[in-house]
C-alpha cells in the first residue's frame, strides 16, 4: 500500500514543467485491446477525412464523417472513464489520504465537465 500511495502522490508532481508519467492502477486486458482496436479504426477514419478534404468532397459528407469519428472517440472515452472509476478512483477513495481523496474528486469533476461539452 505504501508504494501505491507514494505513487499516487508522485503522479501529481511536476517534472521539467510537465506532468510526471502516471500509470493506471488496473487495466483489464480485454478492455485495453478493445480500445486499441477502436483507436486504430478511428485513425483510419481520420485519414479518410483528410483525403475527403484534400479531394474537396461535399462539406456535409465530411461533417458526417467527423461526427462519426467524434462518437467513436466518445466510446473510447466512456470505456476509459469506466476503467478509471473502477480501478484508479476507487483505489484513491478507499485507501487514499483525505488529500488524495479530495484530489480524486476534483479530478473526476474536471473529467466529467470536459467530457460533457
Amino acid at each position: 500500500m505504501t508504494t501505491k500511495k507514494a505513487s499516487l502522490r508522485q503522479s501529481s508532481s511536476k517534472t521539467n514543467g510537465t506532468s510526471a508519467e502516471r500509470k493506471a492502477i488496473g487495466v483489464d486486458d480485454e478492455i485495453k485491446a478493445s480500445n486499441l482496436r477502436r483507436l486504430n479504426r478511428i485513425e483510419g477514419q481520420i485519414r479518410g477525412i483528410q483525403r475527403m478534404v484534400e479531394q474537396d468532397r461535399y462539406c456535409a459528407d465530411v461533417l458526417v464523417q467527423i461526427s462519426s469519428a467524434q462518437e467513436a472517440l466518445r466510446a473510447v472515452a466512456r470505456a476509459l472513464m469506466r476503467n478509471h472509476l473502477t480501478h484508479c478512483a476507487t483505489h484513491a477513495i478507499r485507501t487514499g489520504s483525505e488529500e488524495e481523496r479530495s484530489a480524486m474528486y476534483d479530478e473526476l469533476l474536471n473529467i466529467i465537465y470536459k467530457n460533457a461539452r
